[in-house]
């Protein structure tokens, strides 16, 4: 989308680097502070969670402090679930670069705001602050860095159970057949931090079409045929020039980055995201869908 390329060219400078090390650090001290309540210790989250009923008396800060509220319980998976968002989300970074990163991000936590304000003025405040908000952790955030890696690598595969590996685009489709039926028989308050926390979510998919790996089948051509392809276009267009009586001209298209596996550059499409890959020998740049899939040049 353009709005947001502009963005990027004026304020791309000030975004977060290494946003989703921070998030992670988030939930960790989440985490100890969870520890220390369970050990008899204060209850510190009570003051950081999102109630928007403290917020407008003036405790402002829970507007942020709500992040360090992690998206599950402590349990024997928590160093694992914190290793594999680190992992999904630093691909995503590289991938996507960290100022549209930035802008998944906090359109997520501002969705998480929104509907719990949505929920205050509708008459769920009471419920809310009872609980000392604790429905609005990072949980829907999370889940929105794990939704955008299947969107963005959607023929990927993770161990399921340690043991099955399976496609990250079915298990995106399942936990999104379970956020429908959460949607179909929960009540108002799921109902609104569903939609709440992840439209902002699709929305960003739809304007920026970094999401279009779901929607497509995985890029099938080699370098192999990608070259083929090229040789059989060149071919046709010489013939036709030839048979027009003109001498064939070729076209003189100036690009600035080109992908060494499928020869794919900025000006086949202005949406690809290009990178160098740190563990190849030499300046080998590849575009987003074989930046983390190509076998290492030595």
């Amino acid at each position: 989308m353009k709005f947001l390329t502009n963005l990027e060219k004026k304020f791309g400078k000030y975004a977060i680097r290494h946003l989703t090390r921070y998030i992670i650090i988030c939930y960790v001290i989440g985490y100890v502070l969870e520890i220390i309540a369970m050990s008899g210790g204060p209850v510190i989250q009570q003051y950081l969670t999102l109630v928007p009923g403290w917020i407008l008396r003036g405790q402002i800060w829970r507007l942020v402090s709500w992040w360090l509220i992690p998206p599950t319980s402590l349990n024997f998976l928590t160093f694992i679930m914190l290793f594999v968002y680190y992992q999904l989300g630093t691909i995503l970074e590289k991938v996507w670069g960290d100022f549209y990163y930035n802008i998944y991000i906090f359109l997520g936590l501002l969705g998480t705001v929104v509907g719990a304000f949505i929920l205050h003025f509708t008459g769920y405040a009471l419920a809310i602050e009872l609980t000392y908000g604790i429905y609005f952790s990072t949980y829907y955030v999370s889940l929105s860095i794990f939704f955008g890696f299947a969107f963005t690598f959607p023929e990927e595969r993770m161990m399921l159970f340690f043991i099955i590996p399976i496609k990250i685009k079915y298990l995106a489709l399942f936990d999104a057949a379970y956020l429908t039926y959460q949607l179909i028989v929960g009540n108002a308050m799921t109902r609104c931090l569903i939609i709440s926390s992840l439209a902002a979510t699709f929305v960003f998919f739809l304007l920026t079409g970094r999401g279009r790996g779901l929607f497509r089948q995985r890029q099938s051509r080699t370098q192999k045929d990608f070259n083929a392809y090229m040789r059989a276009g060149t071919r046709a267009g010489n013939g036709a020039a030839a048979g027009a009586g003109r001498q064939p001209q070729p076209e003189m298209r100036v690009y600035r980055h080109r992908c060494c596996i499928c020869g794919r550059t900025e000006l086949d499409d202005p949406n690809l995201e290009f990178r160098y890959c740190s563990k190849c020998k030499g300046d080998f740049e590849y575009c987003q869908d074989h930046l983390f899939t190509h076998v290492h040049k030595s």
